[in-house]
């Protein structure tokens, strides 16, 4: 089964005036489909600039990026929102929530894009509510919840398009150390139920919940090492 994720020879540099700053140099990276990795690596390192490009957020300067079987590497940027609306659910630090709605108009906002009918949207997020424990908050708007419950909606509604992986970057950044337990192992569950997860860390008790870490230095994979052996799912 050919890889979730393929990079190969990727490079990202950024111009200042006419010097090159080369970002990400030349990185080769295969993910298989329900794997659970963890990228890290210190400030400058280029796993912020490699998260937002598997994000498709952003596209490499060289070299090849397939996603899911299309190749996004020089997608145009239309054709790669569409993509990215399809195949990646996002979960960030800062939640990103729509202070004005509902924990379950939240989870349902990637179908309003979809052009989903609000009966199957609402039936949907509840699904998803249900599924990160929230279900009885589902009315209760952002600053009506805790940290750790913004973040179980924002996890909720990046599944509920059923995308190819799950890409979430510093999860736990804005919460104590008994929460961000607790939302690692919502993880470790939507893991265990054929989700391919990609985290982005800088905490090392955070990427020991993954299966799989892959340490950046200096715009190139410094070390890829199994930390425990999975059954990947066909």
């Amino acid at each position: 089964m050919p890889p979730i994720i393929h990079l190969q020879s990727l490079s990202k540099s950024y111009y200042l005036g006419k010097q090159e700053l080369p970002v990400l140099k030349g990185i080769d990276l295969d993910i298989q489909k329900n794997e659970y990795v963890a990228l890290m690596g210190p400030s400058g390192s280029g796993k912020s600039t490699l998260m937002n490009i598997l994000g498709c957020l952003d596209s490499p300067t060289s070299g090849k990026y397939v996603l899911n079987g299309h190749d996004v590497s020089q997608m145009p940027d239309d054709d790669l929102a569409n993509v990215r609306n399809r195949e990646i659910g996002f979960v960030f630090q800062q939640f990103n929530l729509m202070a004005g709605r509902t924990a379950a108009e939240n989870v349902a906002l990637p179908l309003v894009y979809a052009g989903v009918s609000r009966k199957e949207r609402n039936e949907r997020a509840m699904t998803m509510l249900e599924r990160v424990g929230l279900a009885d908050r589902s009315h209760h708007k952002p600053n009506e919840l805790s940290g750790g419950q913004c973040q179980r909606v924002a996890i909720a509604r990046a599944l509920i398009n059923d995308p190819a992986m799950i890409l979430a970057d510093e999860p736990t950044g804005n919460l104590d150390t008994k929460t961000s337990v607790e939302i690692m192992e919502i993880f470790t569950r939507i893991h265990s139920q054929g989700n391919t997860v990609v985290l982005v860390t800088h905490e090392e008790d955070i990427a020991g919940f993954a299966h799989r870490i892959v340490r950046l230095r200096d715009g190139v994979i410094e070390n890829d090492r199994v930390t425990r052996v999975e059954k990947v799912l066909g």
